[in-house]
């Protein structure tokens, strides 16, 4: 299967809980260029920035993916809010009368993350509250909107975290609780591949690499057209890919009828490149984590060579 073969999602509909920017945008996106129906949320609308405090808005998303090709529509949610989760749901089932995919992409923990501080170093407060974004989230959106996916065999569930389960069990990953809540999302694909298995439903844990996301561009002060700028300041950052792959991933998993052969794995954006033959905008199909595994944790110079 390529990309171009993956056109086959119209009449689909499906959610994206976390859509605002980075790699549930481009999911929504790339769904939406597939076909597919896409209700769009996160909290950040043009009228008022959530905490994260970016410019990127839902309804922004929402013009690309009509723009791409299918139906974007836009719905400020605040996924801590299960009032507002099950108003949500309600509205996809009394305008749409079904949920096809389910993308749980709600993070927007940044700004507590205490990086390289063990844990009697870092706020508490911060750290609660990222687990309340990171895995709560997920849950009160799942508990409203998996009850309206399996009305209809072949419902397909998304847990999007970083890094995966492999590589999370095997690796620090640089603070107690980001680590938590990245493991904790891969865990609940596996949960909910278990619950939906008699439903005819597919779950799994995906996960990009690198990002380019907007958030790590203007950290390196580079756009998507001259990116490989950023290697000067961070070698490794060859490797990074866009949030259009691993959007692309998604797209060929929905499009995919013997899906359900992945349910309840980890699986991440470069690994299923070379299933389905998708590529990143420039071509390439970057394979982050094996680069992380064999080139940078072992001190090897920086070479994306073979790995994308």
């Amino acid at each position: 299967m390529t990309q171009d073969s993956t056109a086959g999602l119209t009449g689909k509909i499906a959610l994206v809980a976390g859509a605002t920017r980075g790699a549930g945008r481009q999911i929504a996106v790339q769904l939406g260029a597939a076909g597919a129906t896409v209700y769009a949320t996160g909290r950040s609308t043009r009228e008022k920035r959530s905490e994260v405090d970016r410019p990127e808005t839902i309804e922004e998303t929402a013009e690309l993916v009509t723009a791409a090709g299918g139906v974007g529509i836009a719905v400020r949610v605040d996924h801590l809010v299960p009032d507002e989760v099950r108003a949500l749901v309600e509205r996809i089932d009394r305008e749409q009368g079904r949920l096809d995919v389910l993308v749980n992409d709600v993070w927007g923990a940044d700004r507590y993350i205490g990086w390289h501080r063990p844990i009697w170093e870092q706020s508490l407060d911060e750290g609660f509250r990222t687990l309340r974004l990171a895995v709560d989230t997920h849950i009160i959106t799942s508990h409203h909107a998996l009850p309206l996916l399996i009305r209809n065999p072949g419902g397909l569930v998304v847990e999007v975290g970083d890094g995966t389960r492999e590589y999370n069990d095997e690796n620090y990953r640089l603070s107690a609780f980001f680590d938590l809540a990245k493991t904790s999302v891969n865990r609940l694909a596996f949960l909910w591949a278990h619950e939906l298995r008699e439903f005819g439903g597919t779950a799994v844990a995906l996960t990009p690499g690198w990002l380019r996301s907007e958030f790590m561009l203007d950290e390196f002060g580079v756009t998507e057209e001259n990116w490989r700028d950023a290697v000067e300041k961070q070698p490794h950052f060859v490797i990074s890919e866009s949030p259009a792959f691993v959007g692309r991933a998604v797209a060929a998993l929905a499009a995919d009828p013997d899906r359900a052969r992945w349910s309840g794995q980890s699986l991440s954006s470069g690994q299923l490149a070379r299933v389905y033959g998708f590529t990143d905008l420039d071509g390439s199909q970057p394979d982050a984590w094996r680069y992380m595994v064999e080139v940078e944790a072992t001190g090897r110079p920086a070479d994306a060579t073979g790995y994308r």
